[in-house]
C-alpha cells in the first residue's frame, strides 16, 4: 500500500486526484494540504478522520510515501522541495516552474536519493503527442505550436507546450522562425529557439494542443484534446508507484511509459 498526500486537494485537479487515490486499492490517502483552509470546519463536514488535513507547510507531519502536487506555479517549487527534504517522493503536476528551479530539485533529489516525477502533462494523449512531434521534427523542422486551455490557467505557455518545444528543439537543429514585421505586438506568439508558441485562454476549454509542421508542398498537424480533467488520472496512477521507488527526479511521464 502506497501512502499518499495530495497538495491542492480542493482544486479541480486535486479533487480528481483524491477520487483516483480512494478508488485505487494499492493507494491510501493519509494527508491533504491546501494553504489557508479551515481544517476544523472541513473535518466537521465529514472528512475521513484517517486523513490528516494541513493548512500550512509548517504544520505538515505525515508518513506519506508520495506527495501529489496540483497547486499553483508560485507554490509548487517550495512544496516539492519540502517533500524531498522530508523523505516524501513528489509527483508534480503543477506547471510553471523555471528551468533553474527544476535543476535545483534534480540536484536535491540526487543528494537525498528521494526521487519522484515532474510531468508537464499526465494525459497519455499529450505525452504521445510530444513523442510524435519530436519524431516528425527530424524531417519537418518548420513548426509552430498552439496550446488552448481554460481561462483560469495562470501560466502561459503551458508546461506541455514548452516541453513539446524543448523536445522538438533537441532534434531539429538551429532554425529561426520566419522573419515577420508585427503590426500588432505579440501576434506571432512566444519564441522558444525559433519555435513559435501561441497560447489561447477561453472558457469551455480544458487542455488542448496542436503542433503544426510545414514543408515544401505539404503539412502535418498533430493534435490532442483533453475534454475532462479525469483523463489525466491514468498518468498519475502510473506515476505514483514509479515515484515511490525513484532515487532521482524523473522529468516527463514519457520516461516511465
Amino acid at each position: 500500500m502506497i501512502k499518499v498526500l495530495v497538495a491542492g486537494f480542493m482544486g479541480s485537479m486535486g479533487q480528481k486526484t483524491v477520487q483516483m487515490v480512494n478508488q485505487n486499492d494499492e493507494f491510501e490517502m493519509v494527508g491533504a494540504y491546501n494553504p489557508g483552509i479551515d481544517t476544523v470546519h472541513l473535518k466537521g463536514m465529514g472528512m475521513d478522520d484517517s486523513v490528516k488535513l494541513f493548512a500550512s507547510l509548517d504544520d505538515i507531519q505525515t508518513d506519506a510515501d508520495v506527495w501529489i502536487d496540483f497547486t499553483v506555479p508560485t507554490a509548487a517549487f517550495d512544496n516539492a522541495k519540502f517533500a524531498i527534504q522530508h523523505g516524501i517522493h513528489p509527483v508534480i503536476g503543477t506547471s510553471g516552474m523555471t528551468d533553474d528551479q527544476v535543476d535545483e530539485l534534480i540536484k536535491l533529489a540526487d543528494e537525498t536519493h528521494v526521487g519522484g516525477i515532474l510531468a508537464p502533462n499526465f494525459g497519455i494523449s499529450a505525452v504521445l503527442l510530444m513523442k510524435f512531434a519530436k519524431e516528425a521534427a527530424k524531417y519537418m523542422p518548420g513548426v509552430e505550436i498552439i496550446e488552448m486551455h481554460h481561462d483560469d490557467k495562470l501560466d502561459a505557455p503551458s508546461g506541455t507546450a514548452l516541453a513539446t518545444a524543448k523536445m522538438i528543439d533537441e532534434v531539429r537543429g538551429k532554425k529561426p522562425a520566419p522573419a515577420t514585421e508585427e503590426t500588432l505586438k505579440g501576434v506571432r506568439g512566444g519564441d522558444y529557439d525559433g519555435i513559435k508558441i501561441h497560447s489561447v485562454r477561453l472558457p469551455g476549454y480544458v487542455a488542448h494542443e496542436q503542433v503544426l509542421f510545414g514543408s515544401k508542398g505539404e503539412a502535418l498537424t498533430i493534435r490532442q484534446d483533453s475534454f475532462d480533467r479525469g483523463s489525466f488520472m491514468s498518468g498519475v496512477e502510473l506515476a505514483v508507484p514509479a515515484a515511490a521507488k525513484a532515487t532521482k527526479l524523473i522529468v516527463g511521464l514519457e520516461n516511465i511509459m
